[in-house]
């Protein structure tokens, strides 16, 4: 048998547990589909750092 103030903070962390939830399921839904996992290419850069250019 759980008294008052620990039903209260029952209650408390319930709800803010659902509000994380509900935050996260909307910015998920929110983001356009993304593979985190997928890779990209990165163009090689196009000049070094100075005045020196990169000859490939």
């Amino acid at each position: 048998m759980t008294n008052r103030h620990e039903r209260l903070r029952m209650q408390r962390r319930i709800r803010l547990v659902l509000e994380e939830r509900r935050a996260a399921f909307a910015a998920r839904d929110a983001d356009p589909a993304v593979d985190p996992e997928a890779t990209m290419e990165i163009p090689p850069p196009q000049r070094a750092v100075g005045r020196v250019t990169v000859q490939y």
